[in-house]
């Protein structure tokens, strides 16, 4: 039998089957229900389900996707290792009671995370898609040194094009600028729109992409989903807003669009832009050491206390997922979570679950449409069986949620791009800001109370009118939820 005959491309299509179903089974490690997860792909859709094996499933557990120079590993230990000592035997001094009070949650990030502290922040809380899009373009007309900006997705829409005449006219004053896009989210700019900046002097680069001779991205499934920006190495940007039009709420399709970001001056502008820098580093293969750069960054900026998570799927560690484990676990007496994906794994939905037997206020917002539709439906069934753990739950009705956020106690919150899905866990590189200051914490609590006004309480009653297409939907979503 031939091989390029149609039985011959069913046979091979059947052995390969199998080889790659034995290597999920005994050669990688993946959950079990990531397991079983693509073995009923690979067995449902033979042809399809390997290329969408080889597309969505290679394993970067064990690459340096990102590597630090010696200097650097030198100079972040000295300075990491300093400042656990000086915790760890008393000699630090916490200027703001929300560092003293969360201080394990400070040493999981510092030993697991590689977190510098820093205490000397300022934090501005920015909800509405406009007024961050506004202060953002003045910071960028007002940078004198460099702009480092990195962003999962920027349109050539009127906000994109904005953004980058505003890249183009400052490098043209001699700023340096550097713009940082995720290949696969941003695949609508072309290089049109990016060549006035780059005949300004600007550079850009993009995070994985396609190969030249090979059409289809075989790192799709893992993507920077980042949202940093660094301006005179001053100040930072970090949250959940992207660069387009419908994150100032001018989509048809979703109407008002709710985010969360955070505009942050001090010490913490320092760690942000040394995450960047390791993705320019991944990307363009210019090495800029940040121990190099010159801060000139105010010590007595602000009281806040920042650290600064990365995770990615190139760490089988899941930082941020832990911090999210840590924040609900220590929490005394409330946890607000916004989020736009809610596909945890067993971990995060059972701290919740005991959390709220524990007596703790347990509040989960989330969106009233989907963007994604077996994402959405997953969310929402997830969302309501925490009910029954006594969990309010909240249909958010005025647009599109798309904020990342958690809250406890009115001392610490997480605000970045990573959502409390498997995905922001295990396969997209995120970076979230956690904030150790009780008026920040606050001040995102309340919002997240203003929003109970523009949405509908889930209950019981509620869940039980979805129809059968949805019931439909939440059973194939459920079923390959560790994969979507």
């Amino acid at each position: 039998m031939l091989p390029n005959t149609p039985e011959g491309i069913i046979t091979a299509i059947f052995i390969l089957n199998i080889l790659i179903s034995f290597a999920v089974v005994f050669l990688e490690r993946k959950s079990p229900s990531a397991t079983l997860a693509w073995l009923m792909v690979l067995s449902l859709m033979p042809g399809v389900g390997i290329f969408l094996y080889l597309m969505l499933s290679q394993n970067f557990t064990r690459r340096k996707v990102f590597k630090l120079t010696q200097g650097e590993i030198n100079k972040h230990r000295v300075e990491l290792t300093g400042q656990m000592d000086d915790m760890e035997f008393g000699h630090y001094r916490h200027v703001n009671p929300s560092g003293e009070k969360w201080k394990d949650l400070i040493y999981l990030c510092q030993r697991h995370g590689y977190a510098y502290y820093s205490q000397n922040n300022s934090v501005e809380v920015i909800t509405d898609g406009k007024k961050k899009f506004e202060k953002l373009c003045k910071d960028l007309e007002s940078a004198e040194k460099s702009i480092n900006m990195e962003y999962f997705i920027l349109k050539p829409d009127a906000t994109g094009l904005k953004v980058l005449k505003i890249l183009e006219n400052k490098a043209k004053e001699g700023v340096e600028v550097r713009l940082l896009l995720d290949a696969a989210g941003s695949i609508s700019l072309k290089k049109k729109h990016i060549k006035p900046l780059l005949a300004a002097g600007g550079k850009a680069e993009f995070f994985f992409p396609p190969s030249r001779f090979f059409r289809f991205q075989l790192k799709l499934n893992y993507r920077n989903h980042r949202k940093l920006v660094i301006i005179d190495d001053k100040t930072a940007y970090i949250g959940g807003h992207n660069v387009a039009e419908e994150y100032q709420g001018r989509s048809a399709k979703f109407g008002g669009w709710r985010d969360t970001h955070l505009r942050i001056t001090g010490g913490a502008v320092e760690d942000i832009d040394a995450r960047f820098l390791l993705d320019w580093r991944s990307a363009s293969g210019e090495v800029i050491e940040a121990s190099e750069k010159n801060y000139d960054v105010s010590r007595e900026d602000g009281k806040a206390g920042i650290q600064i998570i990365s995770s990615g799927p190139d760490s089988p560690e899941e930082e941020i997922k832990r911090v999210y484990l840590k924040i609900i676990a220590n929490a005394k007496k409330n946890v607000y979570i916004q989020t736009p994906y809610f596909i945890p794994d067993q971990s995060i939905y059972e701290a919740l679950k005991i959390a709220a037997l524990s007596g703790r206020d347990v509040r989960l917002m989330i969106p009233c449409k989907p963007d994604h539709p077996f994402v959405y439906w997953v969310t929402y069934y997830n969302a309501a069986w925490l009910m029954k753990a006594g969990v309010k739950v909240y249909i958010y009705n005025n647009g599109f949620l798309h904020s990342k956020t958690i809250t406890a106690d009115d001392e610490v919150c997480s605000v970045g791009s990573a959502n409390f899905d498997v995905r922001s866990f295990k396969l997209n590189f995120e970076s979230n800001a956690i904030i150790y200051d009780g008026h920040t914490a606050s001040e995102l609590k309340q919002a997240f109370i203003k929003d109970i006004d523009s949405s509908t309480k889930l209950t019981p009653a509620i869940y039980a009118q979805r129809g059968i297409l949805i019931k439909f939907k939440e059973g194939v979503g459920r079923l390959i939820s560790d994969i979507l």
